[in-house]
């Protein structure tokens, strides 16, 4: 099975697939977006592969917040967040965060390398996505805080074009997107940034 994280590895240190792969899941206002600007906040997110009943799968959660008006609330993501003062780097910040989400054991995995950053305009977050694996599946322990549940899926689903769709969706109240394409999680809508990250990683694999 480490034939198929070896390749991974060995992709990201390849100039990677960027912004075409990412656009292949963004919605229309997305495309040609301006660059982030300088008062834009780094966030570290982390794409964890990890073993479970023969197949690869990764790891997402469906977001909480005690924040009323936290834009990504009941969105599905990558673990991660902001990063901090403290941190020696991005990658730190990925790991560190997951860690604190869902309990992952910072000594149990190993990053493979990043995918292309990308700026999420509605919160002002640059994004750093890093991809990492896991020998065995970690034993997984949500922050309640953060965390609503965390979503366990084969990264084989991704492939299956029954799980890729488009909808029409009214966000931020009353901005009416049409056509925004998003992969089905069992019932559960993953679109936006997070899509977006997971059509570069498709692309890195099969490319």
């Amino acid at each position: 099975m480490l034939d198929f994280i070896n390749r991974i590895g060995e992709q990201l240190q390849h100039p990677l697939p960027g912004e075409e792969a990412q656009y292949r899941m963004a919605t229309a206002f997305r495309y040609k977006r301006a660059p982030a600007p300088p008062t834009a906040m780094d966030a570290g997110v982390l794409a964890l592969f990890y073993p479970k009943e023969g197949d690869w799968h990764i790891v997402l959660i469906e977001r909480a917040s005690r924040y009323e008006n936290d834009q990504h609330k009941g969105q599905i993501s990558f673990p991660g967040g902001r990063y901090e003062d403290t941190d020696s780097s991005l990658e730190f910040t990925a790991v560190r965060e997951s860690e604190e989400e869902i309990g992952i054991n910072r000594n149990e995995i190993t990053v493979l390398g990043k995918l292309t950053e990308l700026y999420i305009p509605v919160s002002n977050f640059l994004v750093h996505p890093y991809v990492a694996y896991a020998e065995r599946r970690p034993d997984f322990q949500p922050q309640p805080s953060e965390v609503a549940a965390i979503l366990e899926v084969p990264f084989e689903h991704f492939y299956q074009k029954k799980n890729v769709r488009k909808m029409d969706m009214t966000v931020r109240g009353d901005l009416l997107l049409r056509e925004v394409p998003y992969f089905d999680i069992r019932g559960k809508v993953l679109w936006g940034a997070t899509a977006m990250m997971i059509s570069e990683l498709l692309a890195v694999v099969t490319e």
